[in-house]
């Protein structure tokens, strides 16, 4: 997939691709920390169709929910050969014990046997945290183990 970047002097900075039909899907980031969601008409790929403005939450959000499956789906294809092996994203909601937390204080590892891989925060994937790596509500763990390991991990990650 090809992203162009395009400089918008004096507001800022597009990154856009192709999708389906010809129309063009992407991100203006703004210079005063704006951030909007565009799609372009399909017979203008300059002229806009759509723009969502997006808080930086927001945008986080939707980075999260786009981020992590795709990193959660390659991670289940190698293990595919291994019997056993679960990949799962487990999300750490808001009013989770662990909101604000060392991921060490989970105990998950020494509790379930579930691996925490990566972390994935903002649209940004954080690989192989640390036990003293903070945990945020909000924060996509990328987890590895049996399925009974990842259905207890859910558990202590919602109520400790």
């Amino acid at each position: 997939m090809n992203v162009e970047v395009t400089p918008l002097p004096g507001i800022g900075v597009r990154k856009d691709f192709a999708i389906r039909g010809g129309r063009r899907l992407g991100v203006v980031s703004h210079r005063d920390g704006k951030i909007e969601l565009i799609i372009s008409k399909a017979d203008d790929p300059d002229a806009c169709q759509a723009e969502i403005p997006l808080t930086t939450d927001e945008a986080s959000a939707l980075a999260n929910l786009l981020g992590a499956p795709q990193l959660v789906q390659q991670l289940s294809r190698e293990h595919a050969d291994l019997p056993g092996i679960e990949t799962r994203g487990l999300p750490l909601g808001t009013g989770s014990p662990y909101d604000g937390r060392t991921l060490g204080d989970t105990a998950l590892r020494t509790r379930t046997s579930v691996s925490v891989v990566a972390v994935m925060r903002a649209g940004q994937v954080h690989p192989s945290p640390t036990p003293d790596f903070t945990l945020t509500a909000g924060d996509i763990l990328v987890t590895v183990g049996t399925t009974e390991g990842l259905d207890a991990a859910v558990k202590i990650l919602e109520r400790g």
